[in-house]
């Protein structure tokens, strides 16, 4: 804690980046220095707010990130930290900048967002797409400005007329199709290859190994509710009882609020067998007694004590794809999610047993994994057969 009178003797920037620090034992912050320049008093003030809410890990990042880079974009644009409340002027401008036709930039420079903005945000690491966003991007970052608005006590033209018409005829003007997060699902026979490089005692590869499995196994666990686990969530079970072997371990893992449940939940899923032992095997190699699971290891094998950000979980299976000899850039953490269905889908697990693991709320969404490894060869697909 910050003496009274030291943090009268610090800067802003400073007094920023303390603020910072404390929200980030609650929230996960990535680059707390260059956010304690970019936000100001009143944004910090605002996360400090949503933290004592209670408001779930995941939204607090999403919101962090996306008030980061309005803040970016509207200093790199007007030279000027963003006003609360955004005139409507400013919101085209955003949505001008962010959604634009590359045929039309080709012909016309001034169209789109103009080099010298995207050049200051990509300097910043806020800018990697050298296209327009995605339109799903700006609608969410629209949104979360217009609730970060309205957390202030203020009112917004996010519902104007004019911005759902420039929205609307922007997307239409530049058709995209949605890719989805991974190119490839990490089904079994590629999970398999991924756990073949992890095959040593060294400590990096009892990480990787039990994050790799723990997350499959769970459902396909999005890699901020890995990178967010802590030994508190686990609860070892009864074993479960096998027909002529051994018993096989059991852990139950809650979850508590995830991104599509409410305080009030606690949804609850179970490992057993070869996951349990491989998170055992890296929490006792580790020492680990308490607090996060998954963390970092130094350049002499030192286990730091802080968590892994979920961005390490992506960039751990990217490596483990590389190592296996297949293609890095056609899997993402998101590939053991959609996975796991897809697996289930191919073993003849049904959609709801498969969900109850999962944790999936939509069952369009759920099946848009699981049926896409069916389709092709069911029933409905062979009305006309060869004789």
């Amino acid at each position: 804690m910050v003496s009274a009178r030291k943090a009268a003797s610090l800067t802003g920037v400073e007094r920023r980046a303390v603020e910072l620090d404390t929200i980030a034992s609650v929230l996960p912050i990535d680059r707390r220095d260059e956010l304690a320049e970019l936000l100001t008093d009143s944004d910090i003030e605002t996360l400090r707010h949503l933290v004592n809410e209670g408001m779930g890990a995941n939204t607090l990042r999403a919101l962090t990130s996306d008030l980061a880079y309005i803040e970016a974009w509207a200093l790199a644009t007007t030279r000027r930290s963003l006003p609360w409340p955004a005139p409507e002027a400013l919101l085209l401008k955003f949505v001008a900048q962010h959604l634009w036709n590359p045929e039309k930039r080709a012909a016309d420079p001034d169209h789109g967002m103009p080099a010298d903005v995207a050049e200051n945000l990509r300097r910043q690491k806020f800018l990697k797409s050298s296209g327009p966003h995605a339109p799903a991007t700006v609608r969410r970052r629209l949104a979360n400005w217009s609730t970060l608005t309205k957390w202030r006590g203020l009112d917004g033209a996010f519902t104007s007329p004019a911005l759902k018409s420039a929205i609307r005829l922007a997307v239409r003007a530049v058709p995209r199709t949605r890719k989805r997060k991974s190119a490839k699902a990490v089904t079994g026979d590629i999970l398999a290859k991924l756990l073949a490089t992890c095959s040593t005692d060294s400590l990096r590869d009892l990480r990787d190994r039990a994050i790799l499995m723990v997350a499959f196994a769970s459902g396909g666990r999005r890699r901020s509710e890995i990178a967010g686990l802590r030994v508190e969530q686990l609860a070892e079970e009864p074993p479960i009882a096998v027909a002529g072997g051994s018993p096989l371990p059991s852990l139950a893992i809650h979850l508590g609020r995830t991104k599509t449940t409410n305080g009030e939940q606690d949804d609850v899923v179970y490992l057993t067998g070869r996951p349990v032992d491989a998170l055992n095997a890296w929490i006792a190699a580790a020492k680990i007694d308490g607090g996060s699971v998954f963390r970092g290891i130094g350049r002499w094998g030192t286990v730091s004590k802080r968590a892994l950000d979920p961005q390490s979980v992506n960039a751990i299976l990217k490596q483990r794809a590389e190592m296996a000899g297949l293609e890095a850039g056609e899997f993402s953490a998101h590939g053991l999610r959609s996975g796991y269905l897809t697996e289930a889908a191919n073993r003849g697990i049904p959609l709801p047993e498969a969900m109850e693991q999962s944790r999936h709320r939509s069952i369009q969404q759920a099946s848009s994994y699981y049926n896409s490894a069916t389709r092709r060869s069911g029933r409905a697909a062979r009305l006309l057969q060869y004789d």
